[in-house]
């Protein structure tokens, strides 16, 4: 059993490409935003309130991707 429940799910657009966001809340009051970008490659980021972790996530998820393209696979 998940302890996590979606509750949100937006597109961010980074460059030319759109990235589906999707947003759970947690047991506690805390939201967890992730943005699927491969099998193993999973951007997340956590907040208190749904517009905190959104807002960090469309920061944050450019310079993640950006960071792909510029070091691809080499994290193996």
């Amino acid at each position: 059993m998940s302890t996590e429940i979606l509750v949100y799910q937006c597109d961010i657009p980074v460059d030319n490409e759109s990235y589906e966001v999707l947003v759970y809340s947690r047991p506690g009051g805390i939201y967890v935003a992730k943005t699927v970008l491969d099998t193993y490659d999973v951007i997340i980021n956590d907040g208190t309130t749904l517009d905190d972790v959104l807002n960090k996530h469309r920061e944050l998820l450019p310079l993640a991707i950006n960071s792909r393209r510029i070091f691809p696979r080499s994290r193996h």
